[in-house]
């Protein structure tokens, strides 16, 4: 290994960027996850898991999680979020357990709002979201390439099973 090598190896990943912006009329609604990093308030969603977000009438939005559990029981937290960057809307603070916030940061978005990719500045938590249940392999493989350039282990990704609905 040489030695540009091994400094590209233990460099640190460039600072998180997030998308220029979001619209957030089109952002809301359900979204499926299609693959995370693992984290302790999923560890035991298995299948079938969306995330989704409505207005609330004070202007912040409202977040319900679910997912099916591994001995088939629901799980659903419900919590809210707040835009922190109002300039862009791509970066929230969202609260599960008040007053308690942590950063969602809308890092890639498609166009067409089809998919969504939510990080965090120090990277350890990761999600692939899709408004289908289903993301056609190509896309997904993209994303995954773009993660990784982004400093993003993908061999971290864990895929929950998405029923067809």
């Amino acid at each position: 290994m040489t030695l540009l090598m091994m400094i590209a190896a233990n460099a640190e990943p460039p600072a998180l960027s997030t998308v220029p912006f979001v619209d957030l009329q089109r952002y809301l609604g359900t979204w499926y996850e299609i693959a995370r990093y693992p984290n302790r308030f999923e560890k035991n969603c298995v299948a079938e898991v969306t995330a989704t977000y409505s207005l609330r009438a004070d202007g912040k939005i409202q977040v319900v999680n679910a997912c099916r559990r591994g001995d088939g029981s629901h799980q659903e937290a419900k919590g809210w979020a707040k835009v922190v960057d109002k300039s862009t809307n791509a970066k929230l603070k969202v609260t599960f357990f008040w007053p308690f916030f942590g950063n969602y940061w809308i890092i890639d978005l498609d166009p067409n709002y089809t998919y969504a990719v939510i990080s965090e500045p120090g990277r350890e938590y990761l999600w692939i979201l899709s408004r289908t249940p289903q993301m056609d392999p190509a896309q997904y493989n993209s994303i995954v390439e773009r993660l990784r350039a982004r400093g993003f282990d993908p061999g971290k990704l864990i895929k929950p099973l998405q029923t067809t609905m």
